[in-house]
């Protein structure tokens, strides 16, 4: 089969114009954050030589010609937000409040239909569900495997192998999953899970069809998933435990069950917070999981899916929109909660 260069030169063009645009923005951004600065230091370097040469009085910076220069460092993070965060949030605000074709104003309606739907509500609670669940269990067991596997012989590997699954896509991993969860008939199963129930006498199920097993059964994904991030950052919080510490409460014969609750909970606190938090948002926005492995269907829908559903799959825009602000309202106090932690942290 000959190449066809002609039938191919459009997909060329469009090549060459993104690796002249890759050039034109990486090239932009070394003069912005190197020759620039570079210019400024040099000229910088050269009047402190000269008034030191001359005796005169070093010049002092002006406070106006600092404020302009961090500005000017500044406006390409705040471009980047005003057009990858700020307006995209308002467009979505005001859609929310525009019908499906986001041609009418229909005011609060679309936020009525969210909790006026039954398969809405669903949608809610199964939220609920997740963001109550994934953060608690998640951070309980990276908290007990860091705990159980801190100072151990193989403590390396052990921290490995349990962090090994956030290498993975939450799309790889919820493919895994469904092999584990997978059911074939009466015969043979290739599903590891049916495999064990039907080894110890039990009959094979569809475990992703049953209502509201499936939910707490695609939990598990995000937990397997999430559970080495928590080990990996309570591991290091561990260890930054002061050693005098830990010596004067074994000499006080404090027992290992309390020294767990006594010592090391107080003493990583800050650290259980941040895990719990990170692990919320991403809780509240799990899309892949859900979507992979049952697409929403059988009641295991989240408010991501649903919100794809209704404004890509139904041609809903309003109410897609509303689920994303709802969503979007959702993480705003966990946000500002760990703000104001991080702030008692640094006055503390």
């Amino acid at each position: 089969m000959e190449f066809d260069f002609a039938a191919e030169q459009p997909k060329f063009l469009m090549l060459m114009y993104g690796l002249i645009a890759f050039v034109a923005v990486v090239g932009g951004l070394l003069l912005l954050l190197d020759v620039v600065p570079s210019f400024f230091a040099r000229r910088r370097e050269a009047q402190l030589v000269a008034a030191s040469a001359s005796g005169a009085p070093l010049p002092r910076r002006r406070k106006q010609r600092e404020g302009a220069l961090a500005f000017f460092f500044l406006l390409p993070t705040l471009l980047l937000l005003a057009v990858g965060l700020v307006v995209p949030a308002v467009r979505t605000t005001l859609l929310s409040f525009m019908d499906s074709g986001s041609n009418n104003w229909v005011g609060l309606d679309n936020y009525r239909w969210m909790f006026a739907e039954d398969s809405i509500v669903r949608v809610l609670i199964n939220t609920l569900i997740w963001v109550l669940l994934v953060p608690l269990v998640a951070t309980g067991f990276g908290l007990i495997y860091a705990v159980l596997v801190d100072k151990a012989r193989f403590e390396a590997v052990a921290k490995s192998l349990i962090f090994l699954p956030m290498a993975i896509s939450f799309v790889g991993a919820s493919i895994i999953w469904k092999f584990v969860y997978a059911y074939r008939g009466e015969g043979d199963q290739i599903g590891l899970l049916n495999q064990i129930v039907v080894s110890l006498g039990g009959e094979p199920k569809q475990w992703l069809l049953d209502s509201p097993l499936n939910t707490f059964l695609l939990i598990v994904i995000m937990v397997w998933i999430q559970a080495g991030f928590a080990m990996v950052v309570l591991s290091a919080a561990i260890k930054g435990i002061p050693a005098d510490i830990v010596e004067a409460a074994r000499l006080d014969g404090t027992t290992p069950w309390q020294m767990f609750w006594r010592i090391t909970v107080p003493s990583i606190r800050p650290a259980l917070i941040v895990v719990v938090v990170t692990i919320s948002i991403a809780t509240l926005k799990v899309f892949d999981i859900v979507r992979t492995a049952t697409n929403g269907n059988y009641d295991t829908n989240v408010i991501a899916t649903e919100m794809y559903n209704q404004a890509f799959r139904y041609q809903e825009n309003g109410q897609g929109s509303a689920l994303a602000v709802f969503l979007f309202v959702l993480v705003i106090p966990i946000v500002i909660y760990q703000i104001r932690n991080l702030r008692k942290q640094r006055e503390g």
